[in-house]
């Protein structure tokens, strides 16, 4: 039998049947990926394997490196083929890693593969997949359709135009792709080389002249009505921890003007920026119907020799262990007094803070919104098999598994559809051992509602795209010196 078969993961006939007739033939709806706007507006084709599947792969580096491959076959300078051979001699050596099952799984869902990867089947591999790459249906928008994925949303700095979004609205494919509001660079006080010049970009995106924390504000708030109007309904911010310090209008201000001299941010005024911003963001997501994504717990970049020879966001990092509850529970409790919390999906990095994380988003669920506040998927180092477990069992024993809206890729490669697969295997086994030993019941009609709702639309129901126009194009604001209401 090959390794990826029909019956892959799944170890019971219950299983079996839930995943083929009730989660297989949902569509995707990918809520949050990192996939480059542009190269779906253009329809990239891409030129080879390399290109499509290893390049900027870090999850793969980390392995090649584990594996005594050195640095020139990952990040350096050797050619597309010799990095691929570099990968496929690591393969063979990463039994009972997930990226073993992803890359067999990718392998067979676009190429047809089923060969094994490693150094002996490396050139056939490299050739036929190159060669479908080059004359099927693999460019961008083609796999979309090819995954049937029917909504997709990027991530987005606030400063971007959002031209690739609208070029892509204008064109028919099947599909619809939304941007995200991430406004991570409003945050770096403590890095005022950085943060000068984007605020100097945000200011010319918002046509704001920006020499306050209230023009600063009043910049933010016109992009985030921007992207609003143009299919925007989701906002994400990538934190170390939740911040909730206390700080006033008066002290966020010094520190804006601050660094705004070009002067950093000391780590507690740092703390109490991010603590102001993250609830002036969060009120602004709770006025416009929005989503607010969390993703917490990463510690990046730890390596300083390496992210100085490198750069940063090379697979130099790991899961990080701040005290989170209390810290979250607080920013939580400070919107929901005013009545501006907005739906909330978190994503949690570290393993052990999963029920503590769980039972904080139970304190603030409230109708008429069924699962208001989400426990999001598994992520990062967590998106393997028993990382997805855990995540399920986890929210299932403290709130609502029926309410779940399911996977997300979070990849920046086009390759990375079949990850929705694995999970919805990963679920149905999870569902159909416990049928089998006589924890739930066998109510075909109950267990198939559910798998289908986590697998698409319990998210569609949840999220709002597309209620309105996706794209409306529209005009630049009138350029403003003084403050708006923020």
């Amino acid at each position: 039998m090959d390794f990826i078969h029909d019956d892959f993961l799944l170890t019971t006939k219950t299983a079996r049947h839930l995943y083929h007739q009730y989660a297989a033939p949902e569509p995707i709806l990918d809520y949050h990926s990192h996939l480059p706007p542009g190269d779906i507006a253009s329809d990239r084709r891409f030129q080879d394997l390399f290109e499509i599947w290893l390049e900027g792969d870090h999850y793969k580096w980390r392995l090649m490196r584990a594996n005594g491959v050195a640095e020139r076959y990952c990040t350096g300078e050797a050619s597309p083929f010799d990095k691929f051979l570099a990968w496929a001699r690591t393969v063979p050596a990463a039994l009972r890693n997930p990226i073993y099952h992803w890359t067999h799984l990718e392998l067979k869902r676009y190429f047809g593969i089923e060969e094994l990867l490693d150094e002996s089947s490396a050139a056939s591999i490299w050739e036929c997949a190159n060669r479908l790459l080059r004359s099927s249906d693999l460019t961008a928008r083609g796999i979309l359709r090819k995954f049937r994925v029917r909504m997709l949303c990027t991530i987005d700095d606030p400063c971007d135009d959002l031209g690739y979004h609208r070029a892509t609205a204008a064109s028919e494919g099947g599909f619809s792709v939304f941007p995200t509001f991430r406004p991570d660079m409003a945050f770096g006080v403590e890095n005022p080389d950085e943060f000068g010049p984007w605020v100097d970009r945000l200011e010319a995106a918002s046509n704001v002249a920006i020499s306050s924390l209230s023009d600063f504000l009043t910049a933010l708030k016109r992009r985030h009505e921007f992207f609003h109007e143009n299919g925007a309904r989701l906002s994400d911010h990538g934190l170390k921890r939740c911040f909730a310090a206390p700080c006033t209008e008066k002290q966020a201000a010094a520190i804006f003007s601050k660094a705004r001299a070009r002067v950093a941010a000391k780590p507690s005024e740092a703390e109490q920026f991010a603590s102001y911003l993250l609830l002036f963001f969060g009120k602004l997501d709770a006025e416009k119907g929005w989503t607010k994504q969390l993703h917490i717990g990463a510690l990046r970049n730890v390596s300083t020799r390496r992210s100085r020879e490198l750069g940063t966001d090379k697979g130099f990092d790991s899961i990080s262990d701040w005290n989170q509850a209390e810290q979250f529970c607080a920013f939580l409790d400070h919107l929901d007094q005013e009545h501006s919390l907005p739906k909330i999906i978190l994503y949690n990095l570290n393993p052990a803070d999963n029920y503590a994380f769980c039972t904080a988003l139970g304190n603030f669920q409230e109708g008429p919104v069924a699962g208001k506040l989400q426990y999001g998927s598994a992520w990062w180092f967590l998106d393997q098999k028993e990382g997805i477990e855990a995540q399920l069992n986890a929210l299932s024993n403290t709130g609502l598994l029926s309410r779940f809206i399911g996977m997300v890729t979070d990849s920046r490669s086009f390759m990375s559809f079949p990850r929705h697969e694995y999970f919805r295997r990963i679920l149905c086994n999870l569902i159909g051992r416990e049928v089998e030993n006589g924890e739930l019941p066998n109510d075909e009609r109950l267990l198939g509602t559910m798998v289908r709702d986590i697998c698409f639309r319990n998210a569609q129901r949840f999220l709002n795209l597309g209620a309105e126009p996706a794209v409306k194009i529209v005009g630049a604001p009138a350029r403003s010196t003084s403050a708006e209401t923020a």
